[in-house]
Order: structure tokens, then sequence, then C-alpha cells
């Protein structure tokens, strides 16, 4: 399950969001960049990532998970707005190395994978309002005695190159007085292999992939999930910065799909329902921090 920490970040979330949700009025294609390209080609490229279960990853060669989805689902409001009266949904995987670029130079339209909204990232690309709330937990080999973070002191723990946990472990470890290496991994594959091979004792990583990775790993019970919450981090659809009116759009169809229901039924779906390729189910409960944001839908974050 989601941990959800500190109810004043929650409180902030409700508040900022009630102030700055708004109304959108109808979108009109100009000669923005995202909006003209989507116009003259009838196609929309999604940007997924390969392993970030359940959120955006392959079974068998096709994209899926819960981020794909909800980017469907604005993919297909883009055509409407544009007078289309269909679109083809293009996919290209990105990774947490090369997503943004991707998006700035137009590979992507929407990048619909596990990406974190921050203030740095803000200044490359935009965002839409949050879809899903994580924390940054550790995951550990089940046979060893660990419990929390500072059981790894003088340990090497792995994060994947190009995400917030990186940063996030290291400024545990310090305010904590820890000494930990911090190897970065190409992807979270590559870092779970690494853990399972003992070539790191611990891997940091938002907590929902976490769970993702060991349910579809050969032995899930030679791996645990472990420590308290080191950081909140709000996922969010990237796209174009400097487009008004698509941001307009994207956020006005995920008000929609927020307060219709249809983001909780794909939640439930991807989280609490057996998932392909294999059937595994997370069974993670939507945690009270994202029903809270959901009240008042906005991409307020906080500051970091």
């Amino acid at each position: 399950m989601v941990s959800v920490v500190n109810p004043g970040i929650a409180r902030r979330w409700i508040l900022a969001g009630a102030m700055l949700a708004g109304v959108t009025g109808a979108v009109h294609a100009n000669d923005e960049d995202t909006l003209a390209r989507i116009r003259a080609s009838g196609a929309v490229v999604i940007g997924y990532r390969g392993s970030s279960i359940p959120l955006s990853y392959l079974a068998g060669d096709r994209p899926v998970g819960y981020s794909v989805d909800v980017c469907r689902f604005l993919a297909a409001d883009l055509a409407k707005a544009l007078g289309l009266k269909s679109v083809t949904v293009n996919y290209r995987e990105v990774t947490p190395v090369d997503r943004f670029d991707a998006i700035r130079t137009g590979r992507v339209d929407l990048e619909c994978g596990s990406t974190t909204n921050t203030a740095a990232r803000r200044r490359l690309v935009a965002f839409t309002i949050p879809h899903f709330l994580a924390a940054s937990r550790l995951m550990v080999r089940a046979s060893d005695p660990f419990a929390k973070i500072e059981d790894l002191n003088g340990r090497r723990v792995a994060s994947t190159a190009g995400t917030t946990n990186v940063a996030s472990l290291k400024r545990e470890a310090s305010l904590k007085g820890l000494t930990i290496d911090v190897p970065e991994a190409a992807d979270h594959a590559e870092a779970v292999r690494w853990l399972l091979a003992g070539k790191v004792d611990g891997f940091a990583m938002d907590d929902v992939l976490l769970y993702g990775l060991r349910a579809e790993s050969a032995k899930p019970s030679m791996l645990k999930v472990i420590g308290k919450p080191m950081t909140v981090e709000p996922y969010a659809i990237a796209f174009a910065k400097g487009e008004p009116q698509l941001k307009r759009l994207v956020d006005s169809t995920l008000r929609r799909l927020i307060e219709s229901g249809e983001l909780r039924r794909l939640y439930d779906r991807w989280f609490m329902q057996p998932i392909p390729p294999k059937g595994i189910d997370l069974e993670m409960p939507i945690s009270p921090l994202l029903e809270d944001s959901w009240r008042f839908p906005s991409d307020f974050v906080p500051d970091e």
C-alpha cells in the first residue's frame, strides 16, 4: 500500500487545489507546435516506459499501464478539440535519461510513464494535474535483516539514473549522517538484477514501482519493501512547455476523469486486479493522500 506521509502535506495539496482548480474553456488549434503537429499528422505520439509496472510498461510488444490508459483519453480529447474524426496513437519508448529531451525535440507529444513533477523539471517541460502520488522507499533482499534506511549504513544502495530518487536517497542519508554509496542503474530492471545478484544491498525507488518490480520478478518472496517514505512523488503526464492551449486541454481532461470517477476505475483496474502479461495483482488500495488530492484537482505541487 502507498504510505501516507505528513498530514500537513495533504492539507497543502487540498487547500492549494481548492484555490487553483478552475473551469477551462474550449480549445482551438493555433500555431502551437504540438497541436499543429497533431492536426497535420492525425497522430499523437505517446512516450512510454519499458518497465514501470503498473504505470507504463510492455506486455509482450504492447505498451500498457495506468499512465498509458490516461494518455489514451488525452489523445482522444486532443482529436476532438482539433476537429479530427479520429487520431492514430503511436508509441515511442523513452528512458529516465532521454524522456524530457524527447518532449522538447517533438519526438513524443505526451510522456506517459512514472514521471514526478518537480520545480527543476518544470524548467524543461510542462505537466498535467497529477494522476498518482508515490513515495520514495527501499527494496532489499528478504533474507537480509534490513528494516529501515539506517540499517544500510556503509552499504551500496542503487537507484535509477535520471530519477528523483537518486537525490532523495543521498539527501536522506546525509540528514541521518549515513554513509551510503549510490550506484546508478540504467533502468529499474538492471537495479533489481544488481540487488538479486548481491552487487548492491538495496534499491531506492518509488514504492509503486518497487511493488510492481517485486511482483513481476521470478521469485517475489526473495524481495521486500522497507522503510518510511523519504519523499512524496506527484506523477503527472509531461508535455511541451509554453503551449497554454495544450495545457488547458489536458488539464480539463484530467479533471473530467477525476470528477466522473473514470480515473478511480482505471486505478482499480491496474492496482487492485490481475494485470498482463502474468496476471500479477499488486493489491495496492488507493492512498488517502491521493484521494484527498482529487477533491480539488490542480497542478499545484508543494515546494521541494
